[in-house]
């Protein structure tokens, strides 16, 4: 029985020194990819471009905008923030297709009997 209790404490003891040992790479990994220029986030929220970094005494410099420097410790940023391509959104020439009566007209008619079964169904859904 006290094997059994060792063994699965020497199970515990490895899996914990692996996820540690895992953290410590993501992070080594994070802090390689910091250079002046790039977007990131601090752990508190903060999110900004680094403008300077400080090796020796473990500082980065984050703009977080136009004329306002704020220094950090190098952990406390945490994550690069990838910038978002968005999508165009297709506007059309004129507003014809915005109207009331295209959205009504696309839509296919319901019977009574598909109402009342949509609506019985809904009701079953909150109770």
């Amino acid at each position: 029985m006290t094997i059994l209790l060792f063994a699965m404490l020497g199970v515990f003891i490895f899996m914990m020194f692996r996820r540690n040992k895992k953290t410590q790479q993501q992070q080594a990994q994070l802090q390689s990819q910091f250079a002046p220029g790039v977007e990131v986030m601090t752990s508190f929220g903060l999110f900004g471009r680094i403008v300077e970094m400080d090796d020796a005494e473990n500082k980065v410099v984050l703009e977080l905008s136009p004329g306002n420097l704020a220094t950090v410790h190098r952990q406390a940023v945490t994550k690069i923030v990838e910038p978002v391509a968005e999508a165009p959104v297709d506007v059309p020439d004129d507003a014809s297709s915005l109207t009331v009566a295209d959205a009504e007209a696309s839509a296919s008619p319901e019977t009574p009997e598909e109402t009342l079964r949509r609506l019985n169904d809904e009701g079953k859904k909150d109770s």
